[in-house]
């Protein structure tokens, strides 16, 4: 198979499995953190020239699971509002707090099904505490239980 068609392929692949090519979400990363390519890289755990052949569509997957979660928090740590805002510090922390992860693949860590909503849960939590209240919850929460941690970032941040 021709280079070109053999790209197209696995970019056509991406979009199955990951819901949209690699490459777009890697230069989301970039941009968002302000780092060059090869950092990211070494953020998520993968060789530079592997994290660039599954940028551009030379190759359809990342093989170790824990780089694909690692990319994930990531994605999920450009919500934090420091982050959002582009604070240098918090982009370093978030950056390095994913660096340093070693999260655990498996049956029971990662959803299957589509998200569910969470709205009723969000609503609870607005109802029993403020939102400065939430939030310190959640930087409390967050090295230990992350995705409690991001549920009450979002009932403090969304009031």
């Amino acid at each position: 198979m021709e280079d070109h068609k053999i790209v197209q392929r696995n970019v056509a692949l991406q979009r199955e499995w990951y819901g949209e090519p690699l490459g777009d979400r890697v230069r989301r990363l970039v941009v968002a953190f302000d780092v060059s390519q090869a950092y990211l890289a070494e953020v998520l755990g993968i060789s530079a020239p592997m994290l660039s052949q599954v940028m551009s569509g030379r190759r359809a997957k990342i093989g170790n699971p824990v780089v694909l979660a690692r990319m994930i928090m990531l994605e999920r740590k450009i919500l934090l509002p420091d982050v959002a805002a582009g604070r240098k510090e918090a982009l370093r922390a978030a950056l390095e707090d994913v660096r340093l992860s070693r999260p655990r693949v498996g049956r029971d860590t990662l959803p299957v099904a589509a998200a569910t909503d969470d709205q009723p849960a969000l609503a609870a939590l607005r109802d029993v505490a403020e939102d400065e209240d939430l939030v310190a919850a959640a930087d409390r929460l967050d090295p230990d239980f992350p995705a409690i941690a991001d549920l009450l970032r979002r009932a403090g941040k969304n009031s």
